[in-house]
């Protein structure tokens, strides 16, 4: 089983993105009309996954149920629709579980598609391409702020592409029930949650003073309900002001207690959190020097939609991703051509036997170009290393559970392999990644002088669990070494579950 295939999204198709936040999880099923997506339903569960969220990382049983009865309806409503149609990404509170692939087996089963955890910073890139295609059209940079219910976003970028991306760990729940113990807000506490994410933001904010942009965004539910109730109480006509924020937090701290607010405009679905959401805000107004800050329709389940069609389209974030990375770590570009070339020729010989398409090939291709990073660090275990970086890089575009399937090939394409590391792939990968390996091995094998040779005509024939290799036997008598490899490849291979065999012809 491979990769989902991507094709090009015609007029007329449907697509569906699901945001699975910390606070509320929402869909939207879209219509392609015209080359972009027109959004023709939505749906919205206020699940507040991070207000089960235990300290030991596991989630309580009520939240997880909620969770998953949520995605059950979900998945009624996209039945039908191919998994290449339809992104479904989670979040913050399940970035946090100690054992996210237990909670994911079950949700993915509810939903019936894969599910993908994001970083913080991919969310953030998520959210900025959304919110960007909603707003009007400008060459100035801008600054999208998201506050969610676990963490809160804050991109800057120009056009549709982020400059500055960052994510910290406060929302609007998990600040609600830290700073406002038993429900209680008082002046004291309210000073005290400020003081803390302020040291949070800290972190980059003089930074982001220095970048500048001319106009700051809010999506997500917080800013919404924030800006309706400043609407309201006629604090603002114009968005969110400093003087707005000042005057709900006196307002917050004088009824005192979280549960009985009582303001113009709060919807009551919205009033268990949004004390934390008006400091969260407040912190940030103060922290980066906010005047203002308007309203944006848009967010993450938007970008979403829109990221689904330029994988369909061929402008892949994550191709890009993959070149910056081997830039970053001086990788040598002409020896990963040559293996890139190499284990593409051989792709393409066991393609159909294997049932590999054409992103199956496409993760080969990235793996080829960046399974020498780790050379950067040492050339012994490099393999070792250059998975490390992998699974620990921002690569924008690539979900938790993508690096790590880029990772693991990395990791198991040179020495003998570590049966584990494909067992604790998400099951939709594991036939992949040994398939994937086995040919960038091969093709490593083949290149290891580090020049431009020709290769002799080679065949690969594959069979569901083994690879037969024909090569000219004049060839093989000239180049004992690479017969060697060969012969000593047999074992490593046998790891991944593939029997190598090796002729002449």
């Amino acid at each position: 089983m491979s990769a989902v295939e991507q094709t090009p999204i015609r007029d007329g198709e449907l697509m569906a993105a699901i945001d699975m936040g910390s606070n509320s999880f929402h869909m939207v099923v879209a219509r392609m009309e015209h080359g972009e997506p027109r959004v023709i339903d939505r749906l919205r569960d206020t699940v507040r996954m991070a207000a089960g969220l235990r300290a030991d990382g596991s989630l309580d049983a009520e939240r997880r149920a909620r969770a998953l009865a949520c995605l059950a309806r979900f998945g009624q409503r996209i039945a039908g629709l191919p998994t290449a149609r339809v992104r479904a990404v989670a979040t913050n509170t399940v970035r946090q579980l100690a054992s996210p692939q237990t909670f994911l087996t079950s949700a993915e089963a509810a939903l019936g598609h894969p599910i993908e955890v994001v970083s913080g910073r991919e969310e953030g890139r998520l959210i900025f391409l959304g919110a960007a295609h909603d707003l009007p059209a400008s060459r100035e940079p801008r600054l999208v702020i998201d506050v969610g219910g676990g963490s809160t976003e804050f991109i800057i970028g120009r056009g549709l592409a982020p400059l500055h991306t960052e994510s910290v760990q406060a929302g609007c729940i998990a600040s609600t029930l830290r700073f406002f113990p038993g429900g209680k807000i008082t002046r004291t506490r309210w000073q005290r949650g400020l003081s803390e994410i302020g040291v949070l933001l800290q972190q980059f904010a003089e930074d982001y003073r220095e970048s500048g942009w001319q106009d700051a965004f809010g999506s997500s539910g917080t800013t919404k309900s924030i800006g309706a109730v400043a609407l309201a109480m006629e604090l603002s006509d114009d968005g969110i002001t400093p003087a707005a924020l000042a005057a709900l937090r006196d307002a917050l701290i004088e009824q005192g207690q979280v549960g009985t607010l009582k303001l113009p405009g709060l919807v009551p679905e919205r009033t268990p959190v949004f004390a934390g959401g008006v400091m969260i805000m407040e912190a940030a107004f103060t922290a980066l020097g906010i005047e203002r800050l308007r309203v944006c329709e848009s967010s993450m389940r938007e970008g979403l939609l829109w990221d689904l069609l330029g994988r369909a389209g061929g402008s892949d974030p994550r191709t890009a991703s993959i070149d910056a990375l081997a830039t970053r770590y001086g990788v040598d570009r002409a020896q990963a051509r040559r293996v890139e070339a190499t284990a593409l020729m051989l792709f393409d010989q066991v393609a159909r036997n294997w049932k590999l398409d054409a992103d199956a090939r496409e993760w080969l291709s990235w793996a080829a170009r960046v399974h020498e990073i780790g050379l950067a660090i040492a050339h012994s275990h490099h393999h070792r290393h250059g998975a490390y970086i992998l699974r620990h890089a921002d690569l924008a575009g690539f979900s938790r559970q993508e690096q790590e399937l880029l990772a693991a090939v990395i990791e198991l394409h040179r020495r003998k392999p570590d049966k584990s590391i494909v067992s604790s792939l998400p099951l939709r990968y594991r036939a992949l990644a040994k398939h994937i390996t086995a040919l960038l091995r091969l093709a490593v094998l083949f290149r290891r002088a580090r020049r431009a040779e020709s290769l002799p005509q080679m065949q690969l024939a594959a069979g569901t669990r083994s690879l037969r290799l024909k090569l000219p036997q004049a060839w093989i008598e000239q180049h004992p070494l690479t017969e060697a490899d060969l012969q000593q490849e047999k074992a490593p291979m046998a790891e991944l579950g593939v029997k190598l065999d090796l002729s002449g012809k």
